[in-house]
């Protein structure tokens, strides 16, 4: 109750400030570090349950704050995941999906020609009008040119990339990624910033803890209000860690990089509380999606009880681990059945730094500082959307499929798959737009987004409409999505009766944006970024050939 009064008095004060009124000892709204990670999944963290118990931060995390065990991403992959935090909204709003086939997951690798439209609000912009110093560390994701540059859009500082860790190319045919200090580059992955493929050594997470370190202490001494986005990759395939931790987990590879995360994790928040800034600091940890199971198990995560896992819209691919710490505020020890939405990040950081949401808008995000304050339940429906398609809806303990797919039996049966990962002098577009699907190993077998777990009916490698009669689960009996309803069954229409008219109002509403993942072109991959003239790394692009991206699941 306190905070949310709190957030009250900081709206108040905010408006008597805007209006010129004096206005002395106003309270400085709390900092902000919302910790995203990379393919992380449900199961990965012991306080969910991981049998290895090598998350010991992460833990106590949860311990002194609130677990969230039904919380949502708005996407199965990384940049929609990524566009819908940052806006608030569901990826079809703001363009974030492709037109070019029926439900098919779609991003920003380094030949996409889009990324965030202009018309965006992201909550770095929004956060200025309440004094916050705002940076992002790691991965950005939503566009690599020129236009899409996070300091473009609201971000003070950055240090990161715009793109996943995936290479190492020969910069002919496809150009290595480009690491950035604010607004130029300062490498590139796989040369300043070496990985290794063979023992999985990087000093990445390493260098981006310190980042956050540095930011945070330099925000404190100057008394100004931050928002960090701490948004890291080491659990994206090909995974990573540092030396000190190779070999150090009972999970390989894998485990070594969610050991060296929660280490980090735990060196931020004793830095808090070192700095006295714990209880007015609130902090967020969670996903951007499931994890890849097709790099599992050397190079993917657990998504514990749940079916599939990434690019899918089973919640194996859509429920996230998610915890949230305020010291002093959030009451330790708790767990709340709150169906949350990483969306609602975007609205709860509004909330507490004492601005409304814009009104121009749809905002699907939720305030969640009543469920984390006062222990309400708000009663609200999650949205799946693949690409273009609503896939399923779950409200209260009800999900309901209207598409099922995972991919194509073509990809399904296709075998000895090379990865464009290592195959940097690879033509052809099918090539060139599978590559960043799949970890940088070869694979002898075909794509499998749920393998050992198939269940007759569900898990389709064709497209299967189920608009008329939708496939719907209880998740309190069966979270693994194994048992559909009868469909003659009275609580099968039941379950229709509450999800239905919330589906009808939802489509009847919706304005999708523009799509921005439909069209690539090779000459607009990272051969130039700012800076590169400085560091003799600009590179010759080539004919410009846009053509339609090809996204085949």
């Amino acid at each position: 109750m306190a905070a949310v009064a709190a957030a009250t008095r900081w709206r108040l004060l905010l408006v008597l400030s805007a209006a010129g009124l004096g206005v002395t000892g106003a309270p400085q709204p709390p900092n902000i570090l919302l910790l995203l990670m990379d393919d992380m999944g449900w199961g990965d963290l012991g306080v969910y349950g991981e049998p290895s118990r090598e998350t010991p931060n992460l833990d106590r995390m949860a311990a002194e704050g609130m677990l969230f065990p039904n919380f949502y991403t708005a996407n199965p992959l990384c940049s929609p995941s990524r566009a819908a935090l940052l806006t608030g909204r569901l990826p079809i709003r703001s363009g974030f999906y492709t037109t070019n086939g029926h439900a098919r997951n779609a991003y920003t690798p380094q030949e996409i020609v889009g990324g965030i439209p202009d018309s965006e609000l992201l909550l770095p912009e929004l956060l200025k009008e309440a004094g916050y110093t705002s940076k992002i560390v790691g991965k950005w994701h939503l566009g690599h040119r020129p236009q899409f540059h996070p300091l473009k859009h609201g971000f003070d500082e950055w240090f990161g990339s715009p793109n996943c860790h995936f290479g190492p190319y020969d910069n002919k045919a496809r150009p290595n990624i480009p690491v950035y200090r604010d607004w130029e580059m300062v490498g590139r992955f796989y040369e300043e910033f070496p990985i290794n493929l063979k023992t999985g050594e990087a000093n990445l997470t390493q260098i981006y803890l310190q980042e956050a370190l540095d930011f945070i202490k330099r925000q404190q001494a100057a008394h100004h209000p931050f928002f960090l986005h701490w948004a890291i990759d080491a659990t994206h395939a090909p995974v990573y860690a540092s030396r000190p931790f190779l070999g150090t987990s009972q999970r390989g590879r894998y485990g070594d990089a969610v050991r060296e995360i929660d280490d980090s994790v735990g060196k931020i928040l004793h830095l808090l509380r070192d700095l006295s800034i714990a209880e007015n600091t609130f902090v967020f940890f969670t996903s951007d999606n499931g994890a890849a199971l097709i790099s599992a198990p050397r190079q993917g995560g657990s998504n514990g009880p749940f079916l599939c896992g990434k690019q899918t819209t089973f919640e194996g691919g859509m429920r996230e681990p998610a915890i949230a710490w305020w010291p002093g505020h959030i009451p330790a020890g708790q767990v709340s059945h709150q169906l949350g939405s990483i969306m609602d990040l975007f609205t709860t950081s509004l909330s507490l730094a004492g601005l409304e949401p814009p009104r121009d808008r749809a905002i699907d995000g939720l305030d969640l500082l009543p469920t984390m304050l006062q222990g309400r339940l708000t009663d609200r429906p999650v949205f799946y959307y693949r690409g273009n398609a609503l896939m399923a809806v779950t409200r209260g303990q009800y999900k309901a499929h209207f598409w099922t797919w995972t991919n194509s039996w073509e990809e399904f049966r296709q075998l000895g798959l090379q990865p464009l990962t290592q195959g940097s002098t690879a033509q052809g577009r099918r090539r060139i737009y599978l590559a960043p699907h799949f970890p940088a190993l070869l694979r002898s077998r075909g794509v499998d987004f749920c393998p050992g777990q198939n269940v007759s009916g569900v898990t389709t490698h064709s497209q299967e409409e189920h608009t008329k009669l939708p496939l719907v689960f209880h998740l309190g009996r069966d979270p693994g999505e194994r048992f559909p309803l009868s469909i003659a069954s009275t609580e099968y229409l039941d379950a229709l009766r509450q999800i239905t008219p919330v589906v009808r109002q939802h489509q009847e509403a919706l304005v999708p944006g523009q799509p921005q993942l439909n069209v690539c072109n090779r000459a607009v991959m990272n051969w130039a970024p700012p800076g590169c003239e400085k560091l003799g790394k600009c590179l010759m692009p080539p004919e410009s050939v846009p053509e339609k991206c090809s996204w085949p699941h």
